[in-house]
């Protein structure tokens, strides 16, 4: 079941984001989220933060103004992060799906995903989705000892 989050899925997708953190080199990151920045991030994303359910939260999405200023207001960069077990399973496809739906309603344009070369399975995925690459960031962020490119893509979510 894909769903608005709610302020109480805060340890929930604390667990699974902080696991993400921790555990690989898809986010650049080395901060831990917080229950408390994460309820305050629903609470400040109305309508941008779902998460997909079973008998517990497996994954989340959510997005953002991607960069600050009125130019971009229609502009948005995603975040997803499944737990270990949902991934392969159209998880990541539904809430995906929803992001899309829920970011064209609120006018937004253009989605964009930042995507570490660690993460070949996340440029898959997104490309499945039909979002196009668009650019290379060489050696941008060094995390656990190695240099890492961010890759660019984008999808548009209506006519121009």
């Amino acid at each position: 079941m894909i769903r608005a989050a709610l302020a109480q899925d805060a340890a929930e997708i604390a667990a699974i984001w902080n696991g993400m953190i921790r555990d690989t080199l898809f986010t650049f990151t080395t901060d831990q989220k917080t229950e408390t920045g994460i309820a305050a991030m629903i609470a400040d994303r109305p309508g941008a933060v779902w998460v997909a359910q079973t008998d517990r939260i497996v994954g989340f999405v959510t997005y953002a103004q991607f960069r600050t200023g009125p130019g971009y207001r229609t502009s948005v960069e995603h975040s997803i992060v499944l737990g270990d077990g949902a991934r392969g399973q159209g998880v990541g496809r539904a809430l995906m799906d929803q992001a899309f739906v829920s970011a064209a309603q609120q006018g937004r344009h253009i989605m964009v995903a930042g995507i570490s070369s660690a993460n070949a399975g996340g440029v898959g995925f997104h490309a499945a989705l039909g979002f196009e690459h668009v650019g290379r960031m060489p050696e941008i962020a060094r995390k656990d000892g190695q240099w890492l490119d961010l890759i660019l893509m984008q999808k548009m979510l209506s006519a121009p």
